[in-house]
């Protein structure tokens, strides 16, 4: 049942982390996929990584935070496939800040590319799902409760998580679904890319970001797999969902 056989996807921020492993999973399970991130090298390494395993994949340098981006992502897929059945918006970025600390051009530049990136690739996704399909966003445990010096990227999650379920409302007749997977810490450079901006040790923030019921941070293959239920067949009744997958940190 979570077979993308002839499916065609699109992954944002699928150049690394948990689009990187998304965008291989998906392309494993019969997808051809679209890996857009704004590193046009890093896309393109996985595009080769993809076809050295008998995949197909294309990779298109993405600005999230632009339309005209976000339209040739949904061009690229639809000209080279046929189609589209799966979007999966990972793209994001972090700003480990209060608001004392955050300018507002820092603001400015999370909300763009962790929010209006969903709604840009969704509004030019949708029209092109003509025989249904499935959406899934990456919130995060922060879009569901708060967290300390990131104020910027709680509130970003949290719109994204309540904007999954308004589009799932919206869109449900047309046949497609709309969820989102809500990872706790995961082993991603982000996740590295937070320790630096706090100025902390790696091995100290990584014990932290361990200290859940399971023990350890989720690896990206992890998450890929929440992702992959969530498009697939195998979630044919689910939408609107917030799906959570931390370890047990949430609870």
């Amino acid at each position: 049942m979570t077979t993308l056989t002839d499916k065609v996807a699109i992954v944002t921020g699928g150049a690394s982390g948990i689009g990187r492993a998304t965008a291989l999973l998906f392309a494993r399970q019969g997808a051809a996929v679209v890996v857009a991130d704004l590193d046009a090298p890093g896309a393109a390494k996985v595009v080769g990584e993809i076809e050295a395993e008998g995949g197909r994949a294309v990779a298109v340098r993405t600005d999230v935070a632009s339309e005209a981006d976000c339209e040739r992502a949904v061009r690229t897929a639809v000209e080279t496939f046929g189609g589209l059945h799966v979007l999966f918006n990972n793209a994001g970025i972090i700003r480990r800040t209060t608001a004392l600390d955050i300018t507002a051009d820092e603001w400015d530049r999370v909300m763009a590319v962790n929010v209006r990136s969903v709604f840009l690739m969704c509004k030019h996704a949708i029209p092109a799902m003509k025989d249904g399909g499935s959406i899934v966003n990456t919130g995060s445990g922060w879009g569901l409760k708060g967290g300390g010096n990131a104020i910027s990227y709680c509130a970003s999650k949290a719109a994204v998580v309540n904007m999954t379920r308004a589009l799932a409302i919206d869109h449900a007749k047309a046949g497609i679904r709309v969820n989102s997977v809500n990872p706790g810490d995961t082993d991603t450079p982000m996740l590295r890319e937070e320790a630096r901006q706090l100025s902390e040790d790696w091995a100290a923030f990584a014990a932290d970001a361990a200290d859940r019921p399971m023990g350890r941070a989720g690896s990206p293959d992890e998450i890929a797999q929440a992702v992959l239920f969530l498009a697939s067949d195998a979630a044919s009744y689910v939408t609107g969902a917030a799906l959570v997958v931390d370890g047990g940190g949430l609870a």
